[in-house]
């Protein structure tokens, strides 16, 4: 399969966690690859700002362009994706990665909370892909990759964290949407989530802690899958709602799923989301725990 050399990629979220890997990932293949986040200054529980993000991708043999960005405003989706464009002289894969997580019962869950949930993942998925698409239109092989569940409408999907779920299935409503939307295009619009608790910031200090990351997979899982949907051909593979493991041993050819691990060999913690008909490929051993039974007490 042909690599993303000279590839443009726009990555919300890229400062750190999936969003990072998927941009090193890139860089592997000498992709240009545009950093969105929001943190500039080094935070105590959030490793990595934009800076520090380009500087890895750069590291690893990419072009990589820092930008500031809250994607839940207008005009600062617009000043990135216009820098992107100027830089690199066009946009060919939009990953919208980019979340808030709050996992509150609603007697919990502040309005303030709420709008910035439904901002960021719903309306940010949505703001930044609709900005992309004059420069994605002209792309040879154009993908949306969103960072999104498959539509399993289980209540147990969304009782005790309504507001962050409907947050997330309105960015896999956006997928379903505009992959039959933008077909004429020939533009790819999919949805990819992992199997498992990704160790990432979030799982450290909202989900668990420590306990939850030694049952977890690296960002890499997702990054490999990820990369694997940007080889497909943008015109056929288009409105598929992916499991990070599932694709990479039907389509990458992937057998060994230990080196994704943290500790290899340890039961995987569950993520949200999956449905109960996605079984894991072969070897690969799911804990039998909850994700709400792992929450730290609040």
């Amino acid at each position: 399969m042909a690599g993303l050399q000279g590839k443009t990629l726009l990555i919300t979220g890229a400062s750190r966690g999936i969003g990072l890997a998927i941009a090193k990932r890139a860089a592997r293949d000498g992709a240009n690859v545009a950093i969105i986040a929001k943190t500039q200054e080094p935070h105590p529980k959030l490793e990595g700002t934009v800076e520090t993000a380009a500087a890895e991708v750069e590291a690893l043999g990419g072009k990589a362009l820092a930008l500031s960005c809250d994607i839940r405003f207008e005009d600062q989706v617009e000043r990135a994706v216009a820098a992107t464009v100027e830089a690199f002289g066009g946009i060919d894969i939009c990953v919208n990665n980019a979340s808030a997580l709050s996992l509150s019962p609603i007697g919990q869950t502040t309005m303030k909370r709420f709008d910035l949930m439904l901002g960021v993942n719903t309306r940010g998925t949505f703001l930044v892909t609709k900005s992309c698409l004059p420069h994605l239109r002209k792309a040879e092989n154009p993908h949306v990759l969103v960072l999104s569940p498959p539509l399993d409408l289980k209540a147990q999907w969304f009782s005790g964290h309504l507001a962050y779920s409907i947050s997330k299935y309105g960015m896999s409503m956006c997928v379903l949407g505009l992959a039959d939307e933008l077909k004429g295009d020939g533009i790819a619009v999919n949805a990819l989530w992992p199997r498992t608790t990704i160790a990432t910031a979030a799982i450290r200090n909202i989900l668990g802690g420590e306990a939850v990351v030694r049952m977890s997979r690296t960002p890499d899982v997702v990054a490999d899958a990820a990369h694997l949907v940007f080889q497909q051909p943008a015109r056929s593979f288009s409105g598929n709602f992916l499991i990070d493991d599932t694709f990479l041993y039907d389509a990458g050819g992937v057998r060994d799923f230990s080196q994704y691990s943290i500790v290899p060999g340890a039961p995987l913690a569950p993520d949200f989301f999956v449905p109960a008909d996605c079984p894991p490929p072969p070897g690969v051993e799911i804990a039998n725990v909850s994700l709400e039974n792992l929450k730290p007490p609040t």
